[in-house]
């Protein structure tokens, strides 16, 4: 072996040993800028990497100028409220981005006292035109599914998000429209607290329809094999759900950790989600609930076909990849936060680690406290009647 070739190992060696080293558990480091103008404000007493979720708050570098309102479609009781805030922000020099389709509701359109602030607007299409850099922060009027619906439009990223529950559940929507206006004042001014939810980037890669799978699993192809594959990314702020389908066979998927395979995954399906996602599907399949500032990935099986698979959590820096079985009866379909469903056939895989770029919740009080206050609200934890206390004159026993 020459002196060069030796000098080239030692150097792949050492690379080898600081990429090992420099890997975290933890996950990705989470970026603390947001969108063009917003960041969290440093605390110079923290001491970890991650801050204490009560001392977690919002500032600006720049007083902010333009706002995203994403309204829920279809529903005729969130009307008045996007006419107020839209004419208050308005009033406010405020530049309000809102999507196309939410003008094209024919109530909006024949409104002609509300003409003028429309004019005002900036409009977008959805997978057409990007505002990632023309957003200072976003408000949500909805339920739960307007904030994952913000989430699907920043793949980097995110604004801050505000969120009014004027849905149904409102889990992830700790504010009430009541008093929108003093509240969007302390917003613009920087006086909130912010809980970072992290997401999930997965990338799913298939196989060109002209590629086969031999009986070892192994993709063969009559051109170039870089070429034969497709990768699609999303940034997924709840839950990717891998499940049977249609079919009626049995959902039978290879779940693998850190390129080792860990288990085989045979019933209904199998979900991943975020800590935020732990309160969605996840625990209406079994799972336990994780406070969203817990850098976790939690890994719960639909309905399997074993008493002994129980859900588990996972750190936040593994790489989870998913296949389907070899001896696979059938194909199995995936979900991104219930949306953009498609089919995984033999020779796809789906890659999930944790995203650098979460979602920076606008908190109505605390990270902790909003945290308890859904979970006491909207799903009833721990509610029962209390147990009555005795006297000392009756008998214990």
């Amino acid at each position: 072996m020459g002196a060069l070739q030796l000098l080239n190992k030692l150097v792949l060696k050492k690379d080898r040993r600081l990429s090992m080293k420099n890997q975290s558990l933890h996950g990705t480091s989470p970026v603390t800028t947001f969108g063009p103008k917003a960041c969290m404000l440093q605390n110079p007493h923290a001491v970890m990497h991650i801050q204490d979720p009560a001392s977690q708050r919002l500032t600006w570098n720049k007083p902010p100028k333009s706002v995203l309102v994403i309204k829920k479609i279809q529903d005729a009781s969130l009307l008045q409220p996007f006419k107020e805030l839209c004419v208050f922000l308005t009033e406010k020099n405020m530049i309000v981005y809102v999507e196309r389709k939410v003008l094209a509701d024919p109530v909006i359109q024949a409104d002609e006292s509300f003409a003028a602030v429309i004019q005002r607007f900036c409009t977008f299409r959805e997978d057409l035109d990007d505002i990632s850099n023309r957003v200072d922060f976003i408000i949500c009027l909805g339920g739960d599914g307007t904030l994952l619906y913000a989430s699907s439009l920043f793949q980097k990223t995110v604004p801050p998000v505000m969120s009014f529950h004027l849905g149904s559940l409102g889990f992830l929507t700790p504010f009430n429209f009541d008093t929108y206006q003093s509240q969007v004042t302390q917003i613009i001014e920087g006086n909130a607290a912010i809980i970072l939810r992290s997401r999930l980037r997965v990338v799913k890669e298939s196989r060109e329809k002209n590629a086969r799978v031999d009986k070892k699993g192994i993709i063969k192809t009559n051109g170039d094999s870089e070429g034969s594959r497709k990768a699609m990314q999303y940034q997924v702020l709840n839950e990717v759900v891998v499940d049977r389908g249609p079919f009626s066979y049995l959902s039978n998927v290879d779940l693998f950790l850190d390129g080792h395979l860990i288990t085989t995954v045979q019933g209904d399906g199998v979900i991943v989600s975020t800590p935020t996602g732990s309160t969605a599907y996840a625990v209406a399949a079994g799972a336990s609930m994780i406070h969203p500032n817990v850098p976790a990935i939690m890994i719960t099986p639909i309905c399997p076909h074993s008493l002994s698979f129980r859900p588990i959590v996972v750190p936040a820096g593994v790489e989870l990849k998913i296949m389907l079985s070899r001896d696979s009866r059938n194909t199995a379909w995936v979900s991104f936060d219930g949306r953009k469903r498609q089919e995984i056939c033999h020779g796809d895989n789906i890659t999930i680690t944790t995203s650098c770029f979460p979602v920076p919740s606008i908190c109505f009080q605390d990270p902790v406290n909003d945290w308890f206050e859904s979970l006491a609200q909207c799903l009833h934890w721990n509610v029962r009647k209390k147990q009555n206390y005795l006297s000392s004159k009756e008998d214990v026993f």
